[in-house]
């Protein structure tokens, strides 16, 4: 069976929709289950005016009765609050040719007007050029970070599967701007330590830090600028074997790289060490396996992010991504009007200072999903409880080989 998911809408249209084929039957799913990423995704100081403004309620219109999954296509709607603003700008049918020949002389609702001068760091150009729109506002609408929310809510959905085999995913703040938080070692938080990050208003969990990315995210709204930062991901209890050797489509690195990179103004995705390993010694970057009667094969790092060869090795998966600073900018960059092909400064949208916080739970999401993936090829089934039959042999036939203990896994 295969996961995927297809989103739709635009960032001051009605709604954002989603439809998530793939789930089996029979697991434990409800919309509070779902809000309860969308509240946390709103989470972060430095947010803007457009998480005042909508409230993100979630509904799910088919593939779940009774608080279960009955294996058909979930539909996810979430309705946007602004749309009752924007119903002229973002309307379906041609609106009247009197009413927008005086906008664009500047006369009445700006929101009718064309966008013509491109933010430099955003899909406006690119866009522009590759439809032949006018218009860039046929393009941001929907390259709009808006368009996370129903990611989140997709990855809900996934969450909900894996979290039925033991399988946390978390995440926290390492740097926002110039700031970096202080690491505890090598290995990742945990979950307890994670369940900790969203009582921070930048979900830093070193209190030091975090004062201080406060302190410089007030500084760069000052100055009309934008800041971007690093987040880290870890999800506890995965097996070992999601993913494959085999193709390079199949390595769960480069699926998890390719999910969190997709996500608005993500520039850069690491697994474990990442980049950090280039400038060391072997004996530095790679995890030495070890065997005791007690604990059986194990190891006593994980530099490599818990993947090796593409796939799962039993330990924590650590992603980390960098964001880049957003790209609307209240003190603009030089542009172009593209109306005019005269020098111009770039139109301003509402935007936030930054939304590392809330990207780190976007991510979440992604990992989130692609895991659940990576279960149901691995262990098939149309139903939840097919696919534990599978999982628990495959399970006890690594105890038995001395792979692991699987009360490593404690199921929910």
């Amino acid at each position: 069976m295969s996961l995927r998911f297809l989103t739709a809408g635009e960032s001051h249209g009605p709604a954002l929709t989603a439809i998530v084929e793939g789930m089996p039957a029979g697991v434990p799913l409800t919309a509070a289950d779902i809000q309860r990423q969308l509240r946390r995704r709103m989470l972060g100081y430095g947010r803007g005016r457009r998480m005042q403004i909508e409230t993100d309620e979630v509904e799910i219109l088919s593939g779940v009765r009774h608080g279960q999954t009955l294996g058909s296509p979930i539909a996810l709607l979430i309705r946007n609050r602004d749309w009752d603003r924007w119903r002229q700008a973002m309307a379906i049918e041609p609106p009247d040719a009197a009413r927008t020949t005086g906008e664009a002389r500047g006369e009445g609702d700006w929101r009718l007007r064309p966008v013509t001068c491109p933010r430099p760091g955003h899909a406006d150009l690119p866009g522009m050029l590759k439809y032949g729109f006018d218009d860039a506002r046929n393009v941001l609408e929907r390259a709009s970070a808006r368009e996370t929310a129903m990611r989140v809510a997709a990855g809900a959905v996934a969450r909900a599967l894996v979290e039925q085999f033991g399988i946390v995913v978390g995440s926290h703040v390492v740097q926002i701007g110039p700031v970096v938080a202080a690491r505890r070692g090598q290995e990742p938080p945990s979950p307890e330590d994670l369940a900790r990050a969203d009582a921070s208003p930048v979900r830093c969990l070193d209190p030091t830090a975090e004062q201080a990315m406060v302190a410089v995210i007030d500084e760069a709204k000052a100055k009309g600028e934008t800041l971007g930062g690093v987040f880290e991901v870890v999800a506890w209890g995965v097996p070992p074997g999601l993913g494959s050797h085999v193709h390079w489509d199949r390595k769960l690195d480069a699926r998890l790289a390719a999910a969190v990179m997709s996500i608005q103004a993500i520039k850069g995705v690491e697994i474990g060490l990442g980049f950090a390993a280039a400038g060391l010694f072997g004996s530095q970057v790679h995890d030495a396996i070890f065997v005791d009667e007690a604990r059986g094969i194990h190891r006593a790092t994980n530099r490599a992010g818990g993947i090796e060869g593409g796939m799962s090795n039993g330990q924590p998966i650590v992603v980390r991504a960098a964001m880049k600073p957003l790209a609307t900018l209240y003190t603009p960059l030089p542009s172009v009007d593209m109306a005019t092909r005269t020098p111009a400064t770039a139109a301003i949208e509402r935007s936030d200072v930054t939304a590392v916080p809330a990207a780190a739970v976007v991510a979440e999401a992604a990992v989130a999903f692609e895991l659940a993936r990576a279960m149901l090829e691995k262990f098939g089934g149309d139903s939840l409880s097919e696919m534990r039959r599978s999982y628990d042999a495959f399970v006890a036939d690594l105890a038995r080989r001395g792979f692991v203990n699987p009360a490593a896994w404690p199921r929910r």
